[in-house]
């Protein structure tokens, strides 16, 4: 029987991921290993690092080893009329890694929700995120935004794109300071810029924030944008998932792709975010597409720094032989302490640095127990 506590932390992910993803009716999607790089020059502000790796193809062509997966998808699916695809990958991605700064080979795993989506699609992406990170880490927290209500602040008060821009970042670093600043310089009324400092100040539960937000969202795009992040939190609330979600608009993402709820998830030991996800509208009518679209990654990578269970041993058994040992009896030795799911390591002399819960020795007589440290 195989057993799952040999593996590391990011591919006992990749298998309960991928099986609650297939519960809820998503498919797996296979991809290429490289695009075409032109690809990813057009959309570069989109990828998680601009720096990716070019090859050229035997037509001469400059590809690129795949550097993020929901673009490939965006280009390698169709709009289908009053239709939602659904579908989950496990890929490598070729990037530099959070942890060593070079490039690296990246397990990511993650889903796709493309086409005429509603409430409650969104709604269930949204929480498969969460049910993601739960099946990570019992200790866990998902940090939800919506760019529609951070770009219709930014937009009621009527400041230039530079502006508009330097006020997003500043959000971002939740900078109550730099908001200030850009206002005074901007000649930005008292009233606004006091309104996007209330944003930069709306952090919580779901049922502390909503009500604060009603104040902010005075306009008919802001009270809309807020209608539907309402719709969205109430389901999530009503799911059990409200004490795991954060309302957070420090979320700031590019308003060039992303155009509705967006998110961030985190789990307990790890310093940087493990999942990262949204709406991306804006992205599918870049790139030529009539459908809606939402979806999340987790970066495997990152659960590397997590230790989900405390390993005490690196093998069950270690199983000692010498040369008067007949090559049947040693198989026989090792599928019999096997049998029970446990891992045996059968060799001629202790390996260093094998931490082993059990020492035996197979001689003419049978199996001799040498050491047990249970």
């Amino acid at each position: 029987m195989f057993s799952t506590s040999l593996l590391k932390n990011e591919e006992k992910a990749v298998f309960a991921l991928r099986s609650i993803y297939q519960k809820y009716g998503y498919t797996p999607f296979k991809m290429s290993k490289f695009e075409e790089y032109d690809l990813y020059v057009r959309n570069k502000d989109f990828l998680v690092s601009d720096s990716v790796i070019t090859f050229t193809g035997m037509n001469g062509k400059l590809l690129a080893l795949k550097p993020d997966v929901t673009l490939s998808i965006v280009k390698n699916t169709k709009d289908i009329p009053d239709t939602v695809q659904k579908v989950y990958y496990n890929e490598n991605v070729y990037r530099v890694s959070k942890n060593t700064h070079e490039f690296k080979e990246i397990m990511q795993t993650g889903l796709e929700c493309i086409g005429n989506i509603d409430t409650y699609n969104i709604f269930e992406v949204i929480m498969l995120a969460a049910k993601s990170l739960e099946a990570i880490s019992d200790s866990f927290v998902l940090d939800l935004s919506h760019i529609g209500i951070v770009s219709a602040v930014i937009d009621s008060i009527g400041c230039d794109r530079e502006a508009g821009k330097a006020l997003l970042n500043c959000i971002g670093e939740k900078n109550q300071s730099g908001i200030e600043k850009i206002c005074a310089e901007k000649n930005i009324s008292a009233d606004a810029c006091k309104k996007l400092v209330s944003l930069v100040g709306t952090y919580g539960k779901i049922e502390k924030v909503l009500p604060k937000l009603s104040a902010i969202c005075d306009t008919d795009e802001l009270k809309t944008a807020l209608a539907q992040f309402e719709s969205i939190c109430s389901l999530l609330v009503a799911s059990g998932l409200g004490e795991k979600i954060n309302i957070d608009f420090s979320i700031a993402t590019d308003m060039r792709y992303y155009n509705g709820v967006v998110f961030q998830g985190f789990v307990e030991n790890v310093p940087t975010g493990v999942l990262s996800g949204g709406q991306y509208d804006n992205l599918m009518k870049k790139m030529g597409r009539k459908s809606g679209a939402i979806g999340f990654a987790v970066y495997l990578d990152t659960l590397e720094r997590l230790n989900l269970t405390t390993k005490k041993y690196d093998v069950d058994t270690v199983l000692l032989y010498d040369e008067s040992c007949l090559p049947e009896d040693i198989a026989r030795a090792v599928n019999m302490l096997a049998s029970d799911g446990k891992s045996v390591m059968a060799e001629k002399c202790i390996p260093e640095s094998i931490k082993y819960r059990q020492l035996l020795k197979l001689n003419g007589k049978g199996v001799e127990i040498l050491e047990n440290n249970d």
